[in-house]
């Protein structure tokens, strides 16, 4: 199996690898509030995470 003649530096490696990191991430919608959140994650907008309250938001004081 031939082998490479030069040691491919660092930067040229992890340069190739990092392309696929362009790509905008996948959004799913919030059963609770229907707010666009990442998928495996708190909802920022109102704290459920898998049906439960996670995290207590505050109410707004007007």
């Amino acid at each position: 199996m031939a082998q490479p003649k030069k040691k491919m530096s660092k930067c040229r490696t992890r340069r190739r690898r990092a392309q696929w990191k362009l790509a905008l991430p996948g959004l799913i919608e919030c059963p609770q509030c229907h707010e666009l959140t990442m998928p495996h994650r708190v909802c920022p907008a109102c704290g459920y995470y898998g049906g439960k309250e996670v995290v207590k938001k505050a109410e707004k004081a007007e």
